[in-house]
């Protein structure tokens, strides 16, 4: 290979450090005799930080131009970078926050680090994709990885039947997408993306023509559906959150969620925007009965992990309200502003579901497990300062000012008004409404109930997770306080797409 091809071939440098870096993980593991792990450690932590550069450097290198690679597999442009960022951010906190819970129980080994950085890859190629193709090579690599994560605890029954449950439904799924993927591909007679939005908009005016794509977009974004956890597809979310460790449950909810939405993106917005009218009025339903199913099922919870199972499927009901309001009757002129919006949310929640699964992490200690919602009882009065931080995650949640979660609500909730989708708005609104209930429960369990009888006070983790968890909590207020911060990078980086 010249310098020419180094070169041209650049944007791909995320993508084999992670890989390279995966693969000398594996083999650094074998000769780790300590327990604690702290070289593959260091080394996954090292990998995520040299990638991140990479992301920065290509990003500075290449600009808002968008580049393609490998006949058109792969994508490089600033949404693929900005998303990746963010995937590296949740992975990074996820070693960081996992860390002491893995170690106490004896499941810190070397496979669960691997195959977080193998998900991470599959991530990272989804969210470039350029072709059918590669979509689905690196949505399988990821689920895959995901599937094998969740049994990482081989002697609990309740993880084993979560990883066959998270198994039958994500191959059932892929079965689904893949099926929609070759209609699509049998009526346009290609797999890349940019040539498939080129023949749709040929075909889209043929009645007949249409009546083929619209039926294997159907396949489409009920797959679609599937991974990113909405009703009525999100059968597997509650059981698998609930059985897997909590270190996994915190993988799952959060960078994979940035990883669908990118799919989203290149198969609906970039490959199909002739078909607007007909998948916006799919989403359109799915972001209804997400936020219905999801908020009010969560009232009925007292597992922490089933209710914010449940109130993942609400907030991915959200995020489709943005993506469904880009195109009004054919008219594009709202576009930036609808996926701007939704690009904010879903990075929002990340971020929140991040720190709300790293906050159940902190409160665990060998042989407890924080899951039920008496766990959290008067935790004001033994930690006045976490029960802050776990104020602001739930008020986050829940939509209340100041906090970044609020701002992304509203700035959905506008975009649905301006595409005219006022009815599907002021539903969204009184179920938030609802779902504040069950968010505002934990803040009334942690400042005005007693601590349950017989509670051990939780031991002092690791400086690192005490400061990264804090920061997870002051960043949702700032972005609550001063969101133009983030909505301006949001804002260039779907221009650019």
């Amino acid at each position: 290979m010249n310098a020419r091809d180094i070169i041209n071939h650049l944007p791909a440098l995320p993508e084999v450090i992670v890989l390279i870096g995966a693969c000398v993980l594996m083999l650094v593991d074998l000769y780790v005799k300590s327990e604690r792990r702290v070289a593959s450690f260091r080394l996954a932590l090292g990998v995520l930080a040299a990638a991140g550069a990479a992301t920065l450097f290509v990003q500075w290198v290449d600009g808002p131009a968008k580049l393609y690679l490998f006949h058109g597999l792969f994508v490089s442009d600033a949404l693929s970078n900005l998303l990746k960022l963010v995937c590296y951010a949740s992975v990074w906190a996820a070693l960081v926050y996992s860390r002491q819970y893995l170690l106490d129980r004896g499941l810190l080994r070397g496979e669960f680090i691997t195959l977080l950085l193998f998900a991470l890859l599959g991530m990272m190629i989804m969210i470039s994709a350029s072709s059918f193709l590669t979509v689905y090579l690196g949505l399988e690599l990821m689920s895959l990885c995901l599937y094998a994560m969740v049994a990482l605890n081989r002697d609990s029954p309740l993880s084993t039947e979560a990883a066959m449950k998270y198994f039958i439904l994500g191959a059932l799924s892929s079965g689904l997408l893949l099926y929609g993927m070759s209609m699509i591909y049998g009526a346009t007679g290609t797999l890349n993306i940019t040539e498939v939005a080129r023949v749709t908009a040929q075909l889209a005016g043929a009645a007949s023509d249409r009546t083929f794509l619209v039926f294997g977009l159907v396949f489409v974004v009920a797959g679609l559906a599937f991974k990113i956890g909405a009703a009525p597809f999100h059968m597997w979310i509650p059981d698998v959150y609930h059985g897997a460790p909590t270190p996994v449950t915190l993988v799952i909810g959060s960078a994979p969620k940035v990883a669908a939405f990118a799919m989203a993106v290149r198969m609906l917005v970039n490959g199909l925007p002739d078909l607007a009218q007909d998948w916006q009025e799919m989403l359109a339903v799915l972001a209804l009965l997400s936020m219905a199913i999801g908020n009010i099922t969560a009232i009925a919870q007292s597992n922490l992990k089933r209710m914010l199972a449940y109130s993942t499927i609400a907030h991915m009901g959200f995020m489709l309200l943005g993506l469904l309001s880009g195109v009004i009757g054919g008219n594009r002129l709202s576009m930036e502003d609808a996926y701007t919006a939704a690009l904010f949310y879903v990075i929002v929640y990340v971020i929140m579901s991040v720190g709300a699964f790293g906050m159940l992490l902190f409160l665990s200690r060998a042989g407890f497990d924080c899951e039920n919602l008496d766990d959290l009882k008067g935790l004001s009065k033994t930690s006045p300062w976490y029960a802050f931080v776990m104020l602001i995650l739930m008020f986050s949640l829940a939509g209340i000012p100041p906090t970044a979660g609020f701002y992304a609500k509203l700035a959905v909730l506008s975009a649905a008004v301006t595409a005219g989708y006022l009815w599907l708005a002021v539903a969204a609104v009184i179920l938030s409404l609802v779902g504040a209930f069950y968010y505002l429960r934990i803040v009334k369990l942690m400042y005005f109930d007693d601590p349950k009888e017989g509670a051990v006070a939780f031991g002092q983790p690791e400086m690192q997770m005490r400061v990264l968890l804090s920061a997870n909590g002051l960043v949702l207020l700032l972005f609550g306080i001063a969101p133009s911060m983030l909505m301006n990078v949001c804002f260039e980086v779907i221009k650019a797409l």
